[in-house]
């Protein structure tokens, strides 16, 4: 049976996806077309002052992708997701946390995947965060 934080996880997941996929053009020549929807460390919008605990961290090792978000955890405020996706679109995982997780993931990637990838954040007080990375 599908409860309701399999169904909160399916929608983050999709809408992830989705709006990654446009996120090229999107931010393409500095143009912010999705402000105060997609937080990223250069276009935090409403939420300035929040990037260094929001904007999730993308270290490469080879093949492997670690994701942080350097964001203390609690019940009221926390991170509920990291998801990798790569340029064309490709959903490569994602990881759901609770308050008492540490908001660390890691994924691997395709392999001699060469190009973007993007790693989103969530928080459930400040919204949707996005980093860009190549490998």
């Amino acid at each position: 049976m599908y409860d309701r934080r399999d169904f909160l996880k399916t929608t983050v997941a999709a809408a992830s996806v989705l709006a990654i996929s446009s996120v090229p053009r999107a931010f393409a020549a500095g143009t912010a077309m999705y402000t105060n929807i997609i937080y990223t460390k250069d276009n935090p919008g409403t939420w300035a002052g929040k990037e260094g605990s929001h904007v999730p961290e993308v270290t490469v090792t080879g093949a492997k992708i670690t994701v942080v978000t350097k964001h203390p955890m609690t019940d009221k405020h926390f991170i509920v997701r990291h998801t990798l996706v790569l340029e064309d679109g490709t959903y490569v995982g994602g990881t759901t946390f609770t308050p008492a997780d540490k908001p660390e993931s890691s994924y691997e990637l395709p392999a001699g995947y060469k190009g973007k990838v993007y790693a989103t954040s969530f928080c459930n007080q400040h919204d949707f965060w996005l980093t860009e990375t190549m490998v």
